[in-house]
């Protein structure tokens, strides 16, 4: 990877207003540097997870703690007028309960000391082509699940990286009983997550092993704001529910089924750390708005890829800045913004000059 062009590529697109192009940066430039060279640096290979740690590396170990917090979560950028292939393709967004042609980002977050470092992403890839029975037409399909990503991410943040934390966290979609039980036996890390409403339960050894669940949320008995003891179905451990009701933006109502594998944490402390998750939200807002995530016109599998690892970096540029700064992203992005407009008019002002137009 040539670094110097990352670096020049990823300050466009934060500094970028409209689409990105390889002749845009170029002419941005002077060209100095052609767009062609642009064009063959985004596709020479495809940078992953192991090239984005090299970039952040040092950072990380400057500021790594035992504390640390590895939040998961993924969304989607939807790409219509883009052409379909293994990366652009269909993926169901929860967010509006149907499908949309787009992108699946699936990222870790490494939150430590109010740093949000992003140390893992998988773009989700349907390279496998099925039959739908329903319609009978072509479908595509990811080959893993995003579970199982999940814990293959996971297993490289704590066995190949090495990295010191204490928490995981992530959505509802990884609450599945092998990402539970993997994390609990394998990692020895505390995980803290949301389950499902159906989710099954027993609220004793007992009612465990005579089969007496019931659905989290519809059981008889109360639940109250304290976490308590239960026992899901699949799991061969113990971990502590908690019913968080919270209040939408809509003001409807709101109800979080929280699980730890932590039995000794408290409700203060299992709803602190999970708050916590809002920070990956942040994060996918400021990669889309603030580091041209989506205004790529690149049309291969991996321009388009490396294009998104780009806007990757970029985040960690202002991620940085704004512990120098004390500005939050969108601050930064204001102010480049202003400065963009200031020359603006300073050029206006001298081609008007420099013709004897006056005011």
């Amino acid at each position: 990877m040539n670094t110097n062009l990352l670096d020049l590529y990823s300050d466009y697109l934060l500094s970028s207003f409209s689409y990105t192009t390889a002749t845009g940066l170029s002419n941005t430039l002077d060209g100095q540097i052609s767009h062609d060279k642009i064009t063959r640096f985004l596709s020479e290979e495809t940078w992953t997870s192991k090239d984005l740690w090299k970039l952040v590396k040092k950072t990380v170990r400057e500021v790594e703690s035992d504390d640390g917090i590895l939040i998961f979560d993924d969304t989607i950028e939807e790409k219509m007028y883009t052409d379909e292939n293994d990366m652009i393709a269909w993926h169901f967004d929860h967010v509006f309960g149907r499908s949309v042609k787009g992108v699946n980002l699936l990222s870790c977050l490494y939150h430590v000391k109010d740093l949000n470092i992003p140390v893992q992403f998988e773009l989700v890839k349907k390279t496998v082509e099925m039959t739908d029975k329903k319609t009978g037409k072509t479908v595509r399909k990811s080959a893993v699940t995003k579970n199982e990503m999940f814990r293959s991410m996971l297993g490289t943040c704590a066995n190949t990286l090495c990295l010191l934390f204490s928490h995981i966290i992530a959505d509802v979609w990884f609450s599945s009983n092998e990402s539970m039980t993997y994390i609990h036996e394998e990692l020895n890390k505390i995980f803290i997550i949301p389950i499902k409403s159906n989710r099954l339960i027993a609220f004793s050894k007992e009612d465990q092993q005579s089969g007496r669940f019931e659905q989290v949320g519809s059981t008889a008995r109360e639940l109250t704001s304290e976490p308590v003891q239960v026992f899901l179905q699949g799991l061969s451990f113990p971990v502590l529910l908690l019913k968080q009701v919270f209040i939408n933006e809509d003001n409807s109502e709101g109800v979080l089924y929280l699980v730890t594998n932590d039995l000794t944490a408290t409700k203060d402390e299992i709803i602190s750390i999970y708050q916590k998750r809002w920070n990956i939200e942040e994060y996918h807002k400021s990669i889309k708005s603030n580091a041209s995530f989506a205004k790529s016109p690149t049309k291969t599998v991996r321009t388009q890829s490396n294009h998104f690892f780009a806007s990757i970096f970029s985040y960690l540029k202002f991620e940085l800045l704004k512990k120098k700064t004390r500005l939050n992203h969108f601050a930064l992005k204001s102010k480049l913004y202003l400065c963009a407009i200031r020359s603006s008019m300073n050029e206006l002002t001298r081609l008007r000059q420099s013709r004897g137009w006056s005011a």
